[in-house]
């Protein structure tokens, strides 16, 4: 089977069934422009829904089904406007599965690269680095970021000599640990250089809000990763009923809307949720037009996060 094949049957697995097109699950949006934010100090923009790539793409390079299915997730993304994909080493096969599939998507033109260094051994850090550039099939990266703090003192000089020879383009640091956190304090008031904080925060885990004003206070982007906390968010929310301004924010499920309400956070630039699903890409894509909830509106959406989630 090739990959038109592929793409046409994994597409009416993920569409046909739910009685659900890309046209139809658009149409709402259609027109509106895509809110884009600071994502560096240079002030450059990006949409401020991004793609993760935990779990999610790391999938055998060989497992033609599988690559079909990313592949419409990736075209979904594009196609809707979306432009950051994170990903990293530590992610298996996600890397190579995205350096076989962004070539073959015309629209991947507009890709903003961010991957990780990820390794204990500092001088392996130059050669991690550049594979995952060859895996990605990139000659730069535009956003290369400290892997939950592991080796940063050994592999920040490293990213800040490929900045000043060209091979990425911005700086930034990651965890997903809050027992990073105090660590990450420190180093935000002692690293003044870097372009972007990479943290966990959702309606469930809302321990980084001081470290998010504080990397905004520094002139750094904050990029959330883990928005839906791994998926348990919008599953603990299943039976709550949708508010009735969720219309009005152009949100047809609980999955944009708490992306939106991630994003009315001033401090926020880009959220990055992961999925395998095309379906689930086009709700989260709602997150990117339309209006962020009002003060109103967001007060309302915490009281129930906080009933929800305690």
């Amino acid at each position: 089977m090739d990959r038109r094949a592929l793409l046409a049957r994994a597409a009416a697995g993920a569409f046909v069934a739910t009685g659900l097109s890309p046209v139809m699950a658009t149409a709402a949006q259609a027109g509106l422009p895509a809110l884009t934010r600071p994502i560096a100090r240079s002030g450059e923009r990006v949409p401020v829904v991004g793609m993760g790539t935990w779990l999610s793409f790391d999938v055998s390079p060989g497992d033609a089904e599988a690559l079909a299915r990313r592949a419409l997730v990736l075209e979904r993304f594009f196609a809707g406007g979306g432009r950051l994909i994170d990903s990293s080493p530590m992610y298996g096969h996600a890397e190579a599965v995205l350096g076989t599939l962004l070539p073959t998507l015309p629209q991947s033109r507009a890709l903003f690269s961010a991957t990780k260094v990820w390794t204990p051994i500092g001088s392996y850090g130059p050669t991690q680095m550049q594979r995952s550039l060859d895996l990605w099939k990139l000659e730069r990266c535009d956003l290369m970021q400290v892997h939950n703090l592991l080796n940063w003192s050994a592999h920040l000089p490293t990213l800040r000599r490929w900045r000043a020879e060209g091979r990425v383009r911005h700086l930034g640091l990651t965890t997903s640990h809050g027992n990073k956190h105090d660590m990450l304090r420190e180093l935000l008031d002692s690293e003044r250089d870097l372009d972007v904080l990479q943290i966990t925060y959702n309606p469930a885990d809302r321990r980084a809000e001081p470290l998010m004003r504080q990397a905004a206070a520094r002139g750094m982007a904050v990029v959330l990763n883990r928005p839906f906390d791994g998926g348990s968010v919008p599953r603990r929310l299943r039976n709550e009923p949708l508010p009735t301004f969720a219309a009005e924010l152009g949100c047809s499920a609980w999955a944009p809307l708490v992306l939106k309400w991630e994003l009315a956070h001033p401090t926020v630039s880009c959220v990055i949720p992961a999925t395998t699903d095309p379906e689930h890409m086009l709700q989260n894509l709602e997150a990117l037009r339309g209006p962020l909830p009002d003060a109103r509106q967001h007060a309302s959406l915490t009281t129930v996060f906080d009933r929800v989630f305690g």
